[in-house]
């Protein structure tokens, strides 16, 4: 897996706490042996509530998913990460990461960004407020 350096463009504000691996995809999912086509489990049992956030247009083509803390918690399934990446979204931005979910975003090629909660915080805001704020992550 060749390291991504840099990701912009828009971002999801999911703003979500203690976000675990069976939110991020369900177990009935796991089924799957192939990387791809998990875009259309992620977060699914949010989902079906019509007013969920995903659902909105302005955030349909959104690149980074912004998160509360101890995102990825829970089970190791390295699904849920394919299913964040196959949605279409290159980094997640929360003030925490389940350790083994780190991980497996390290092997896939999903960049996690580990920043103060005060900071997540005005980065959810931002984008509530202005859904086209376009955030750059580069990496040295």
């Amino acid at each position: 897996m060749e390291p991504v350096e840099r990701v912009s463009g828009t971002a999801l504000p999911l703003g979500y706490s203690d976000v675990d691996t069976d939110q991020i995809v369900p177990s009935d999912a796991l089924k799957r042996i192939e990387r791809t086509g998990f875009g259309q489990f992620l977060f699914s049992s949010w989902r079906e509530d019509e007013d969920f956030i995903m659902h909105r247009e302005e955030h349909e083509d959104a690149v980074i998913l912004i998160a509360g803390e101890n995102f990825g918690s829970g089970s190791s399934r390295e699904h849920a990460v394919w299913a964040i990446k196959d949605h279409g979204f290159g980094a997640v931005i929360a003030p925490s990461f389940a350790d083994i979910f780190k991980n497996n975003s390290v092997k896939n090629g999903l960049l996690t960004i580990d920043l103060p909660e005060e900071t997540v915080k005005d980065l959810l805001q931002a984008v509530r407020e202005d859904p086209e704020t376009v955030i750059t992550i580069e990496l040295d």
